[in-house]
This record gives C-alpha cells, sequence and structure tokens, in this order.
C-alpha cells in the first residue's frame, strides 16, 4: 500500500466514485484492511433441470442481433434482467433493485440488484462495459454490505456484469480476502453454466424443483 494515503479519511465517497479512481485496486481494497486475490473459483452447479434455460438462451440469442449494447439501459432490459427473472423463478429469492446502503460516508450508495434467500447475492452492472474497474466496485459494494447485513454467512458472492459478460467475486468475511474469479461467463454461449451457478449461490441446499 502507498505511503502516501489515496483515499481520503474525511471525504465522502459513494460506491460509484470509486469506481472512477485510478488506483490499483489492492491499494484501494488495502485501505479497508481487505486483500484481493485473482484466482479461479471452484463454484458448485445446481444440478437440477432448468424448465426456462433453452427459452432464456433462444429469447437471448434472438435479440442480440437487433440491440444496441451501447445503451446501458438495453443491457439492464434485455439481458440482466431476463436472467435475474429466471432466477428468481427457480430459487424464490427476493429482488431489490437500488437497494440503498449507508455504512458511513465512504461506504454508502444504491446497489444494483440484491438478491436474498437462504443466501444475499449482489449484482452490479459494469458502468462503460469496464469490467476491471467495475469489479473493484463490486468489492467496495460486498465490503459494504458485510458491514451492513446481520446474516450468518461466512462467504458474501456477488457479479459484475456488462450483460453480455458475467464474472464472479467472493469476500471471505473471516480472512478480509476479495477472490476476483479468473473465468468469464458469456451469455448466452454460457448459460448453461451461469444460471446453475447463480442458483447454487442462492440456495446452497437448493431441492429439486
Amino acid at each position: 500500500m502507498p505511503k502516501t494515503p489515496i483515499i481520503n479519511p474525511e471525504q465522502s465517497y459513494s460506491f460509484s466514485d470509486y469506481f472512477k479512481l485510478n488506483f490499483a485496486p489492492q491499494d484501494i481494497l488495502a485501505y479497508f484492511k481487505v486483500k484481493l486475490q485473482r484466482a479461479r473459483l471452484e463454484l458448485p452447479h445446481y444440478p437440477g433441470p432448468l424448465d426456462r434455460l433453452a427459452d432464456l438462451k433462444a429469447r437471448i440469442a434472438n435479440t442480440l442481433p437487433r440491440l444496441s449494447l451501447n445503451s446501458e439501459m438495453a443491457r439492464r432490459e434485455f439481458l440482466i434482467a431476463p436472467v435475474l427473472t429466471d432466477l428468481l423463478h427457480y430459487t424464490e429469492a427476493t429482488l431489490n433493485v437500488e437497494y440503498p446502503v449507508a455504512v458511513n460516508h465512504q461506504l454508502k450508495g444504491s446497489l444494483d440488484y440484491l438478491l436474498q434467500n437462504e443466501q444475499t447475492f449482489l449484482v452490479i452492472e459494469a458502468k462503460n462495459e469496464d469490467l476491471e474497474r467495475g469489479f473493484l466496485q463490486l468489492a467496495i459494494e460486498l465490503i459494504a454490505l458485510d458491514q451492513w447485513l446481520d446474516v450468518d454467512q461466512p462467504l458474501l458472492f456477488g457479479a459484475i456484469s456488462t450483460g453480455n459478460i458475467w464474472q464472479f467475486g467472493q469476500f471471505d468475511r473471516t480472512s478480509r480476502q476479495i477472490t476476483q474469479d479468473l473465468d468469464l461467463y458469456r451469455v448466452p454461449t454460457d448459460l448453461d453454466d451461469l444460471l446453475p451457478i447463480l442458483i447454487h449461490i442462492l440456495q446452497p441446499e437448493q431441492k429439486l424443483i
């Protein structure tokens, strides 16, 4: 960590402000006494049948050729929202959109999508399709959730998405370590892996439905 503070302890920061910082992610996270590692996450898959998967893949595949990905609203409504809608179908989780969090003056803002069931799972959209800076913002929001939520969950999971690309992150609350997954999941090509992973994260003891 640099000797000179890169974050002003007296200054107020929202979650989106961290996206704009040009410092190394590990240095920013070190300010919160959190370590960053990049490694392949071994994410289990829900093994049961997915009755809506084929239809989801077909709908997104038919939409993509006609969709301008320059629009953040288009990516949200036509790529991210359909995946989350089907995720709610399989898990019966609750979904909060633009969920407000205010831990302190440096950990505050709105979470794009917060899903809760047996577990809590965070999804944020990568602004300007920038996965690296988007992942830093995801990490900061997971740090905030660690202090905001009163849940007995040793690992907090989240994902950053451009709509057609997803990347997972994991926060170990005991060791104070964020892991950035090395794998990327494409939509709709990798939905056969992405959706079962999402289901298992939200309901590790998922019963077949």
